[in-house]
């Protein structure tokens, strides 16, 4: 279950400046450490732990690997990663350089329909019994996701 609460604060910018609005907020999640992960695919499988972890590490060169040269990877019932490397909107093609048009690159997972349809069950709920008053760094992903890399 992903907890919220409900926050609010004032929008400074676009038609509703000055506004006070709520949203919900997660609050601290539960995390699945790796040696809980790795305890787990221990109890179902065969493997033993110190193959689990090093398959693990294995995973984690191989990816690593793949992704500096610029390949994607699938992984299966998980998802795949790849690289995206945006680039700046230059004026003329004489400025589109790798060291002026191309920013950040940045890793992408994307999860397979298995993985979606887990995230689409998970029971959600709104603790109403406080509203606090978010900080101006707090509340501002808008990407939604979580991010690698």
């Amino acid at each position: 279950m992903l907890e919220h609460e409900i926050k609010n604060k004032v929008l400074t910018i676009g038609n509703r400046k000055g506004q006070t609005v709520y949203y919900a907020y997660p609050k601290s999640q539960q995390k699945l450490t790796n040696d809980m992960v790795v305890e787990r695919i221990v109890r179902e499988t065969s493997l033993s732990e110190g193959d689990v972890k090093n398959a693990l590490v294995s995973l984690s060169n191989v990816v690593c690997d793949a992704l500096q040269l610029g390949m994607s990877v699938d992984l299966a019932e998980l998802g795949s990663f790849r690289l995206v490397v945006p680039s700046k909107m230059m004026d003329t093609p004489a400025e589109v350089t790798v060291k002026d048009a191309m920013k950040t690159p940045k890793i992408v997972f994307t999860p397979k329909q298995k993985m979606r349809d887990a995230a689409n069950k998970v029971e959600l709920s709104i603790d109403r019994g406080t509203t606090t008053t978010s900080t101006p760094d707090e509340g501002n992903d808008d990407s939604g996701q979580g991010t690698f890399g």
